[in-house]
This record gives C-alpha cells, structure tokens and sequence, in this order.
C-alpha cells in the first residue's frame, strides 16, 4: 500500500499539509475540480512544478491513426484522444522580480483543501523569496455545478512584514508542451500542439482564444474576465496572441492592504457552430458568471451540494478513513457525470487523460447504478443513456460491418466509433452491450420516465437485443449459445459462452421484449414484430450456462475451468500487473482472472444461482483472482458481504475506496478511476447495506464487519421515493423519508414503509465461515478501523 503521507483524515475534506514534488500528479488528480462537462486537474496556480497539465472538456478530441503491422477487415483505423484544452487556470505571480516558485526560496507553509461540501479547493501558502521577502499567497478554485461553462479562482497576495511590489500575470495558454509518458498501455496518447489558432482578442481586463484542432475538425474557444481590489495605484496591461493571452496586474501590496484578483473563465465546444457563434456563446456565459459574481457562484455550488449530500451520503461510524474515503468517491463520481449533458463519461471522468479520455462499459456498470441510486437529479442518467442513442447509428454501422444485425457498441470510444486497435477487445466484448440495456432497464424501472422510454429507451433495448440475436444461435440440443467472445476479465479472450455475457444478454433480450409488449405502439416505428420479439423470449430462456460438474462450479466461459493453472508460486510480486510483464497469449491460456468474471454475474445476475453455487463459485475464482483491473475489489466486496465473508468484503471495500487517495495501482497519475469509486460506494450500498434491486423491489440482508458501528445510506427508490437505512450491528432502521407507502424486504420478511415513520428489524448473527484464500502475495490488505 502505497499512501500520501500528507493527507490528513477529515470527514469533508482531502487535506494536503506539505507539498511533495515526487507526488504532484497524484495530487493533482485527487484535488481536480470538474462538473461533468468541464475538468481542471489540480495543477499549481502559476503552472510550474506539474505532474501533467490538465484542462479538459466532455467529448472535445483530436483523432490519430491507429498503428497496425497488418490492418485487417473491420479493423478500427482511428483513435481519439482527449485534448489539453486551453489552461485558464495560470496566474504567476512576481515579487520584486523574483518569481514566486515553491521550488526556490523557503516554502514555510503549504496547504491545499478539497472542500467536499462547498466544492472548492482551497490553497494556502507562506513563502520567502531568495531577496528574503515573506509574502501569504493563496486561492481559491471553482468549477460551477450551476454554471457548466464555468471556473472561476479568486487569488490574494499580500505581504507579511513591509510594502513590496508584485506582479501578477493571469493567462490563457494553449498547446501546453506534455510530459512523455511511460510505455504502460493504460497511460494516455500525447498528442503534439493539437490546436490550430482561429481567432484571439483582448482588451481592458479580458481576453479570448479560439482554435481548432486539425484533424477531428472541433473547435474550443475560451474566454477570461477579471475583477481586481488592490492597492491605490495599481496598474494593468494585457496582449493576445494566437496561443497566449496575458492580463498583467502590477501593485505595491502591504501587510493588511493585498492584491486581490478573482479570475472567471468560460469554455465552450462544437463540431458544427462558427467562429462567431461559438465566441458569442463563451461571452455569453461569462456574462451570466460574472453578474452572479463570485460569492454567488459559491453559494450556488454549496447549495447545489447540499441538496446532493443530502440524498447521497453515505455516513460511516468506525473508521474515519473510510468515512473521508467513501465521500471523496460520491464527489468525483458527482463531478464526472452532473453537468455532461448527452457527453460521454470517461472513465478518468475530466480528471486526467488515462485511458486517452475513453469511456467504456464502466459508465453503464459501475456510475450510472449509483447516480440512479443516490443522485436526486437522475435526468444526469438519462442525459448519459441519450449520448449513446445520439451514436445508435454508428453503432448500427459497427454490427453491419461485423455482419450482425443490430447495434455493437463500442468497447472504448470518445465519439461513438469503436477506437480500440486491439480486437479481442473492441470487437469481441460485446458485453458492453449488455451493459447498457441493462442501465435503460435500470432507469426505466426507477423513474418510469416514458419520454425517455419513447425518445431512447426502448430503441436502445431493441437494438442491442437484436445484436445477440445475430450474435447467438441455437445448437442441436436447443441451448442458445453466444460463441467467440471476450468477457469482463481481460486475462481471458475469444471465449465460449461467457456465463456474465450470457446472463447478461438474456436479461436485455428478455427486457426489450417486455419493453415492447408495455408500448405495443412502438413495435412498428421500430420495426419489431411478434416473431422477433418471440424469438428474443426463446433466446432468453434457452440461454446456455456451462457447468463443471467435476468440480461444482460454472466456469466463466465454456472450458476456462480445463485451462492449466497459473504458477501463482513462481510469480514475483514485482510483476503484478502481469499484464506488464506477461504476453496476453499466457495469460490467455492460463486459469489467471484479471478482475472478476464469473463473480461479476453473482452479483448482476445472482438471481440464476442458487446460494450454494455462489458460495462454491465464490470460493474458486479467490484462488484465481489477482486483481489487476481497479473494477474488481469493489464486486468482490459486495458478493463476499452476501455470502457471508463479511471481514473479507471490508478489506476489499476499503481497496476499491482507497485507490486514488493511497495510489493502490501507480496510476492516479493519469485520472482517478471513477468506476472503481463508485464501485465503493455500491460495495457499501450492496455489500454491508446488503441492497438487491430485482425488478423494482428493493431486499436488503444487512450486516456490518466488526470495526464498523453504525452505516447510514440515503436512497432514492421509484420516482421520488426516499429512503434512508441505519445499520447497526444488532438492527437495521428503515425510514421513508418522502413518496407514498413503499415494501420492502428485510432478510426475506415484507416491510411496509410509510412516510415520516421508522421501521426497526433485528440483523441475525452472523454464521462462522472459513475465510477464502487468494492468490499468494494478492491478498487484501487486512483493514482494521480508524476511529
């Protein structure tokens, strides 16, 4: 375990005390600020040291061609990169002619604050310059949840013993020079001056950039205004060029009379709208920012944050870290998808350039459960779901090009073209399909929002059901197979019979033919008639799960369990990630289990086994588990809280928390990993809250590991239902906190909920069980709790 030694443990707050250089990167990731359509990494005010420069705009990328020995039929030629859009963050300051440079001088004092609540990051300074000059420096950093266009920083430096003269420059900069990453096939594609200048201006105290990039064709523009409060006599100038725009504000500051800048910046993206348009548009947003001003915009955010804290928290009594660790997540979770607005959301969110700035199927999987879940505005899920519809025909052309019916959607995408140059992948994990009718079943479930189910929903069904249709087929013995596939565990390729895909894809066939028998009025707009969706339902109930009998359990895919054993002895540590160390054609061959599988289907589709087999199950893939991919832990907590190894799960709850705020995998670098945090919070949810959703009705077998004395959650059930649950060791309380009477289930038992009124059942004693084992060395780290 790899931990910042400089966080100090808050419930609302990731504190950093003492700056460490060796870290600026994982920092700047944990400290980003973003709302779903704009991201700021956390890089320093005055730019210089960084880790990596970040500024990043939902959906606004430049192609490159893919590279290939031998380009084969039906082979992606493009990829698509995020773009390092213009840095509106740089204000450099100067005292006396030497510049301020936490590298030179003393830096007496350092701290830097992500305020969960207010939704800031605060940073505060004390430094001497090599003159001997002390100065307090520090700032204040927004991205707006209700201005989405929006960041905003306000920056004060005043003296601390005698009047001095300073200089502060505030810029626009784009075609920041990157750092080279390293030869790791998670690390993101550096792209070199990606933007083409189209249009720069200024004047008074603003300034704006326009470019374009030069191959994906889009256009970004940017905005800056200013408002000063300084010192009798303080001076401004400000310059444009193509890649720089500069206000630069010089002043005498004294001890009790600072130099005060409060910086807004708008930004603003399209692949269709003019030069003019689009910087009328970034004007006008900066327009409405700075008539809210600058107390306005905060009191906006915590507003906007309450309201969310309210519905979402997830209140932990026993270990102050996971407390931090599990609010930290719903925050970066909430900044990845509040304000996207039919965009994409990565799998980094907007918090660093990891995996090129990709969504996958970890969107629909992991986040949009548990935005349906706790987020009171769910029209974020839906806005989501639109993106994928708004690239239903690209994914339409995917299949065709695959000769299959249908849409494939793809497996890593910014766009909707399938950008993986690697075709067991971005060809055959078709699970992503499965995916994303399951999160429109999901949705659909939860809100009954019928516009949505007319405008995108029930489309969405039928197309990807249509895809296994043709993906499937029906062997001499009746069983519907799906053959040549990739599943979730990416240590495993080309596969027969998946069991999570196959579940997976019966859940969807059989939910887009419920989806069309509701809405009978639109089976003809989408052309379905009553043999095709028989035939889903035929497909459906014939779906092929392989079993080993032999040894009592479902191999993940059709022969996995045949496969020779990994040497898991003769395996140094230092090569984990084995995909690093390995070939994938090893691995391919071996039972070795990147991130769970089989284990993904208990817990999605636990409804087709019994407990027996799921504890059998269970108990195998630990022995074969190493945990390589950040999506794991969190599914492993949550099935191993339902079987009972409910010390095993808080290990892995506290993994999957963990992982940005102590580096658990070396690559917070690039971006948090806001799948494996939200996954947190749903191993909490699912796993000690003991939540099951199946078909509307909401079960729960709670049950706390030893540390923990209390867990409180609030949830939002079928439309404006919700709930809040207190788990204690010896009982559970239920109250319906709005919407009309509600059952539930506890441990079995039908519970009636009625508005303003608790509900208290007992949590019977937990069964002694023999703990599984994992391979060696990849054992969790045995968590204890903090107080």
């Amino acid at each position: 375990m790899i931990q910042h030694p400089d966080f100090a443990v808050d419930p609302w707050a990731i504190r950093e005390t003492a700056l460490d250089f060796e870290r600026l990167a994982q920092t700047e990731s944990v400290f980003a600020l973003a709302n779903g359509h704009l991201g700021l990494r956390a890089n320093l005010d005055e730019g210089e040291p960084f880790g990596l420069p970040g500024t990043y705009l939902a959906g606004f990328y430049e192609t490159r061609p893919l590279p290939y020995a031998e380009l084969g039929y039906g082979d992606p030629e493009d990829s698509q990169t995020v773009v390092n859009v213009t840095n509106g963050k740089i204000i450099r300051l100067t005292v006396e002619d030497e510049p301020f440079d936490v590298r030179n001088g003393k830096l007496r004092a350092h701290e830097r604050v992500l305020d969960l609540r207010a939704g800031v990051l605060r940073r505060a300074a004390e430094w001497v310059s090599p003159t001997g000059r002390p100065v307090r420096v520090s700032s204040t950093r927004i991205v707006s949840f209700t201005h989405r266009s929006i960041a905003a920083i306000r920056y004060e430096v005043e003296p601390l013993d005698a009047p001095v003269e300073v200089v502060v420059q505030s810029e626009l900069v784009t075609n920041e020079a990157l750092p080279i990453t390293e030869q790791d096939p998670r690390a993101p594609a550096a792209l070199e001056s990606p933007l083409a200048s189209d249009f720069f201006k200024s004047g008074e105290l603003r300034a704006a950039l326009i470019h374009t990039t030069k191959a994906s064709g889009l256009t970004v523009a940017a905005v800056m205004d200013h408002r000063l409060d300084g010192p009798e006599g303080t001076q401004t100038a400000i310059a444009s060029e193509s890649d720089l725009a500069r206000l630069t504000i010089t002043a005498t500051a004294a001890p009790g009379r600072p130099l005060r800048v409060t910086k807004f910046v708008a930004y603003g993206w399209s692949g269709q709208r003019s030069v003019p348009a689009l910087r009328d548009e970034v004007d006008a947003a900066l327009a409405s920012a700075v008539h809210t001003g600058w107390e306005g915009l905060l009191q906006e955010q915590r507003a906007f944050l309450d309201m969310f804290w309210e519905d979402a928290d997830i209140e932990i009594d026993g270990d102050a870290e996971l407390q931090q660790a599990v609010r930290f997540a719903l925050f970066h979770t909430v900044q990845a998808g509040a304000r996207g607005e039919q965009r994409l959301i990565p799998a980094k969110g907007l918090t660093g350039p990891g995996y090129d700035g990709h969504t996958f199927w970890d969107t629909e999987a992991f986040v949009l459960p548990l935005l349906m879940l706790t987020y009171s505005r769910r029209a974020a899920v839906a806005d989501a779901l639109r993106w994928r519809h708004e690239t239903l025909d690209l994914a339409r052309a995917r299949a065709r090009s695959l000769g299959l019916r249908g849409a494939a959607f793809p497996w890593r995408t910014i766009a909707g073209q399938e950008c993986s140059g690697y075709w067991p992948a971005g060809t055959a994990a078709f699970h992503i399909n499965a995916a994303i009718a399951d999160a429109v079943q999901r949705y659909l479930l939860l809100t009954e929002d019928e516009a949505f189910a007319s405008e995108a929903g029930v489309e969405l069904l039928v197309e990807t059901a249509r895809l296994w249709r043709s993906l499937g087929h029906h062997d001499a013995e009746g069983r519907f197979r799906i053959d040549g596939v990739t599943g979730p565990d990416e240590y495993s390729a080309i596969a027969d019979n998946n069991v999570y895909t196959n579940l997976m894809a019966a859940r969807n066939l059989k939910s887009a033919a419920d989806a069309i028998e509701r809405r009978p009025h639109l089976a003809q707009p989408l052309g379905v008639d009553d043999e095709e969706a028989a035939g889903w339902r035929t497909a459906a109930e014939a779906i092929f799960v392989p079993y080993d009998e032999s040894r009592g359990v479902h191999p993940q895919a059709e022969g996995f369990t045949d496969h020779a054993e990994w040497d898991f002895e003769a395996t140094p540590p230092e090569n984990y990630p084995l995909l690093l160390h390995y070939p994938y054609f090893e691995l391919y061959r071996k039972q070795v289990v990147k991130q769970a599988d089989l284990v993904m289907a208990l817990f999605y589709a636990g409804e087709y086994f019994t407990a027996e087999e799921k504890a059998r199950d269970f108990e195998f893939y630990e022995r074969l588990t190493v945990r390589d991919s950040s999506l794991s832990a969190c599914i492993q907590a949550a099935v191993a809280a339902e079987l009972g190894h409910i010390e095993l799960a808080y290990d892995y709850f506290a993994e999957a928390a963990l992982l940005d705020l102590d580096d658990l995998q070396h690559d917070t670098r690039d971006g948090v990993h806001i799948a494996s945090l939200a996954g947190a919070c749903t191993a909490a949810i699912a796993g000690f809250g003991g939540l099951r959703d199946r078909d509307g009705m909401l079960s729960f077998v709670p049950r706390l590991p030893q540390a923990l004395t209390r867990l409180a959650l609030n949830l939002r059930a079928r439309k404006t239902t919700r709930l809040r649950i207190e788990i204690e060791p010896a009982r559970a309380t239920y109250t319906l906190l709005k919407g009309e009477p509600f059952d539930i289930e506890h441990y079995g038992e039908q519970v009636t909920l009625t508005a303003g009124q608790s509900v208290q059942r007992g949590i019977p004693p937990a069964k002694r069980l023999d703990a599984p084992t994992q391979p060696p060395g990849r054992e969790p780290a045995h968590r204890r709790g903090t107080g």
